[in-house]
This record gives structure tokens, sequence and C-alpha cells, in this order.
């Protein structure tokens, strides 16, 4: 059951999201990484305010674990809060968690694509 956002989490949500995309952009781009692209598809806000959840889209997704280890160290959460100390008074505890929604629509697009959709009427 998905619970109502007040308004405060939907603008903290926004800001988070906005936030943490650019400081992960600054960091590939600091380590002079050409082939990886990092999305920050969605953060969702506890109502307490005290942790977030943090959905990236990591490609190619081949070694993701390794990316998913580094977004979770508590380096991310500090460079945060220097960014943001004069937005917020406390950091939310960041969890990270991949995003595969585009991988389940591209399976699912390939399964209807190759025949086995089940709301196609057989022709027997």
């Amino acid at each position: 059951m998905e619970r109502f956002e007040s308004p405060r989490q939907k603008k903290i949500n926004s800001v988070l999201q906005k936030e943490i995309a650019s400081l992960l952009l600054e960091s590939i781009r600091s380590e002079n990484i050409s082939n990886l692209m990092i999305s920050v598809t969605k953060v969702k806000v506890s109502p307490d305010l005290s942790s977030a959840k943090v959905y990236v889209s990591i490609f190619p997704n081949n070694n993701y674990l390794d990316h998913l280890r580094n977004l979770n160290s508590s380096r991310m959460r500090h460079d945060l809060s220097q960014r943001m100390k004069k937005q917020l008074s406390k950091i939310p505890q960041l969890s990270f968690y991949i995003d595969d929604s585009l991988d389940y629509i591209e399976n699912i697009e390939k399964e209807l694509k190759a025949g086995s959709n089940p709301f196609r009427k057989s022709t027997k």
C-alpha cells in the first residue's frame, strides 16, 4: 500500500534526486570514466525524514554490484551534507537500490514480440 507523501517529502525527494545526480556526475567525470551512465530514477524519503531510498539505473549493468557498494558508502552522505547544509539541517540515511524497471519492461516487450502474448486470442 502506497503511503501519502506530504508536500515537504515531495520537495525533499526532488531536491535529493537532483543533488545526488549532480554528485554522481561529478564523481564519474573526476574519475575519467567514459563508459558508465548512472541515473537517479527515484528518491523516497521516509515520513520522519530520517532515511531515504535512492533508486538508480546503471548502464552497462555488468558490474553494478561494485557500483552499488560504492554508492552505499558514507562518503556520498558526507558529500551531500556539505552541499545541502543550508537547505536541510539533517541529511537522511541513504540506501541505494538498483532500479531494474527498464530491464523488466524490455523483457515483457521481448516476450510479446516472441509470440507468448497471453492476451492474444488463439487461432485454433
